[in-house]
């Protein structure tokens, strides 16, 4: 069964619309990897500043493959654009990794 990995991330309310940004400037940067299944990044409504993205992977080693090439590279790689200067600061205060094995799961039954 697949694997589910959560990053809590712990964003400043003066950070949340640079933290959006740069997810969305990476759009499509997961989505051919081999083995994933799914991505979402979650807002904070109240009650909290932590951010949830949320990727859903075929196994663990897909997942692992994903950090050490692709991610490691898009995270390294953060110069202006014009390949001086330093790399921008993080929009996150914290970052924390929950990992959970998928043992249930259900989908809307289709409608008549």
């Amino acid at each position: 069964m697949s694997i589910v990995k959560i990053n809590v991330l712990t964003v400043p309310d003066e950070q949340r619309e640079v933290l959006e940004k740069r997810f969305a400037s990476r759009a499509g940067a997961v989505e051919s990897s081999d083995g994933f299944e799914w991505f979402e990044l979650l807002r904070p409504v109240e009650g909290t500043d932590q951010y949830l993205v949320y990727t859903r992977w075929r196994d663990e080693a897909s997942f692992q493959a994903w950090m050490e090439g692709p991610m490691k590279a898009a995270h390294q790689g953060g110069a202006t654009q014009d390949g001086g200067g330093e790399r921008p600061k993080p929009a996150a205060t914290g970052s924390t990794v929950w990992s959970f094995e998928v043992v249930q799961q259900a989908a809307p039954k289709p409608r008549s």
